[in-house]
């Protein structure tokens, strides 16, 4: 991966017709959409359908119709939707988004294959989602939170909250709450259900992931939705004299600007894109305006639908030279990054936090009171932190969560009568 020079690329200031010489088809204009990939531990490849294949991927990727993600041994995924639902991916799974568009009447479509492995859904219920597994298709129209544990001869869907409703090769049917179906693939799936949830090695990181997106998006008052929690975890907003409304991230320090780390990643029929470095870096990146505010640094204020997604947008800035990025050809890097670049770094038991980091470096939810720690930053430069550990990545998926719980055999059509009146399942929720 090839570096730019941070005094090249990173502290340019675009005009308007610079950014045109990159910008991206507008997304509002047309069926297009783009959602996060918001977590990324260990490894974690993407397919961005280039006919290049799986590269690395690191956090705040955009992610288009017909992208791949993938884990391997030691990694997980999250991507989180406009709405800010999400879908994690335990180690060893692949994922396809086949659909992630617009309806007539401009609803959001998502369609996503779970080609194998393990993942978990948090859905809203505020737009259209479908998952397909074996031959099995999940459609979801109002709030669920599942588990699908999918191979190529028997999957398990565990229901934590809400309903969900499969229709498959044996027909439509509805798996509860606080129950478990099974399919059989080499019997037609074939399916049974429980009136239990078996725990999984990776509840809790699910369960937790869940949790920290619930408590930092509560008193969101934006229209979207993506990235509001860990803006909210790692920033603050303030009333600025003649600006109104502000946010900017913590430990932001002197000299520091938002362009300053991340990277430029190529995606067929769009071009570039800029994926922040920053924990917090996608709500700021695609709507609103970033400004250089007199006495307090760069800060971000909120606004609508930033039209120039494939450049930075500094609004009342003077134009520098500028060389735009140039598609690339068969076989050349498609990802050029910047300062410190996307890389993934493994979590440290003690972090040493200094102004100018942004956040960088912090993992979400791992401080409880990053507000405390920034007046510390701000006072004496630095401060030394103990982070939680998180729950393990090397935790793989367990063979013996499908098909060993107690549970009635259902035929090629209809439901279990066993599955009103639920046994008291797993811990997750």
């Amino acid at each position: 991966m090839s570096k730019l020079s941070l005094s090249r690329f990173s502290m340019f200031f675009l005009t308007p017709a610079a950014c045109a010489l990159l910008a991206l088809p507008a997304l509002a204009d047309s069926q297009a959409r783009i959602v996060r990939l918001s977590d990324v531990q260990g490894s974690v490849q993407i397919n961005k359908n280039t006919g290049m294949g799986f590269e690395s991927a690191f956090l705040n990727l955009p992610i288009t119709q017909g992208a791949q993600v993938r884990t391997h041994d030691r990694g997980r995924a999250e991507i989180e939707f406009e709405d800010g639902s999400t879908l994690r991916l335990t180690p060893n799974t692949t994922v396809e988004f086949s659909a992630l568009g617009l309806n007539d009447a401009g609803k959001h479509i998502s369609v996503i294959n779970l080609v194998e492995g393990m993942a978990y859904v948090n859905w809203l219920g505020k737009d259209e989602f479908s998952l397909n597994f074996l031959r099995e298709k999940i459609s979801l129209s109002q709030p669920a939170h599942f588990r699908v544990d999918t191979s190529a001869d028997v999957a398990s869907l565990a229901v934590f909250k809400g309903d969900v409703e499969v229709d498959g090769a044996a027909g439509k049917f509805a798996v509860e709450k606080k129950t478990t179906a099974t399919f059989e693939a080499p019997d037609n799936d074939k399916y049974t259900i429980a009136n239990n949830i078996l725990e999984a090695p990776l509840d809790s990181w699910d369960k937790e992931a869940s949790a920290y997106h619930e408590q930092y998006a509560r008193n969101n008052s934006s229209p979207y939705g993506y990235g509001a929690s860990d803006m909210n975890y790692y920033g603050a907003y303030s009333s600025i004299p003649g600006y109104g409304m502000m946010w900017q991230p913590y430990f932001a320090g002197i000299g520091w600007n938002p362009f300053m780390d991340g990277a430029w990643s190529w995606y067929p029929g769009y071009g570039y894109m800029f994926a922040s470095a920053y924990p917090w870096g996608w709500m700021p990146y695609r709507y609103g305006n970033w400004m250089s505010v007199p006495g307090y640094g760069w800060m971000w204020q909120p606004g609508g639908f930033n039209t120039w997604l494939t450049a930075p947008h500094f609004a009342g800035t003077m134009p520098v030279d500028f060389h735009p990025l140039v598609a690339p050809v068969d076989g050349t890097v498609r990802t050029v990054a910047v300062g410190k670049g996307g890389t993934v770094s493994p979590m440290p038991s003690n972090l040493v936090v200094h102004a100018g980091s942004a956040g960088m470096g912090i993992p979400r939810g791992s401080i409880d009171n990053l507000s405390h720690l920034n007046h510390q930053v701000a006072k004496s430069g630095s401060a030394e932190v103990r982070l939680e550990p998180q729950f393990s990545t090397s935790a793989a998926r367990s063979p013996s969560l499908i098909g060993q719980s107690s549970s009635t055999p259902v035929g090629s059509a209809g439901r279990s009568t066993a599955s009103a009146g639920h046994a008291s399942g797993g811990s997750h929720h």
